[in-house]
């Protein structure tokens, strides 16, 4: 049987015409400790949790309180809402998990997704590049001041967010950013942190707080990582 997953909202959402970010991690942490520190910064409340019985089951304890390691923030002045995961989905996931973003996004009638990537890279000096799925999703990477990306592949949930988007004219932009693959990457999460910015207005990113969120984020994966590390081969096989 195919991996189904679910999204319980916790109350009423109005994004028509708004944004809707992809936290979910790659290489590293950089995007969940991006789209957390924007979280933090912009005002964004828990709208829902996104949960599946391919997921391993654990809960993440944050002041006091349990919380599911994937949930939904929303802005409702801004109209943004936010998949911010703590799990690193195995690849047999990243399929469906793109396929319910998109659901969802419809559902919602949302006009951008915003995802991102990384890749490992030893020096960090070349500048962020974007991919969009489609000629109005390219021209706003432009209108960003972003460099559209022309040659190369993105793989895993964004590239999956990328093909289906290309196909159902969702507009789609994935950013291309570099890393050591070592966490807290602080300088990737700032630049990424920026780069969404850029694309979502009224968005923002307060960079003298996100170090001190990357040092926490960084923790928070690790020990979920190590909780779901011994489940894995009975979860996936």
């Amino acid at each position: 049987m195919s991996p189904k997953i679910r999204i319980r909202e916790l109350r009423k959402l109005n994004l028509e015409e708004g944004y809707l970010i992809d936290g979910f991690p790659s290489i590293g942490f950089s995007s969940t400790i991006a789209t957390e520190s924007m979280i933090h910064t912009s005002q964004f409340e828990l709208a829902g949790v996104v949960d599946s019985e391919s997921f391993p089951p654990i809960s993440i304890i944050k002041d006091g309180k349990p919380n599911f390691p994937t949930r939904i923030f929303v802005n409702d002045d801004l109209k943004v809402g936010v998949f911010l995961s703590y799990l690193t989905l195995e690849q047999s996931l990243h399929k469906i998990t793109a396929k319910t973003m998109l659901s969802w996004a419809k559902k919602h009638k949302i006009k951008l997704i915003v995802s991102s990537v990384a890749i490992k890279s030893s020096n960090n000096i070349e500048k962020m590049i974007c991919i969009g799925s489609t000629e109005s999703a390219r021209n706003k990477i432009k209108e960003a001041g972003l460099k559209v990306l022309e040659h190369g592949t993105v793989p895993g949930i964004p590239g999956m967010l990328l093909n289906e988007g290309s196909i159902s004219d969702q507009d789609v932009i994935v950013i291309i950013f570099h890393t050591d693959g070592k966490g807290p990457d602080f300088k990737s999460s700032a630049e990424l942190c920026m780069a969404m910015s850029k694309l979502i207005p009224g968005a923002s990113c307060d960079i003298t707080s996100l170090q001190k969120e990357a040092e926490k984020a960084e923790i928070m994966i690790k020990k979920t990582q190590e909780e779901t590390n011994h489940l894995k081969d009975f979860m996936y096989r």
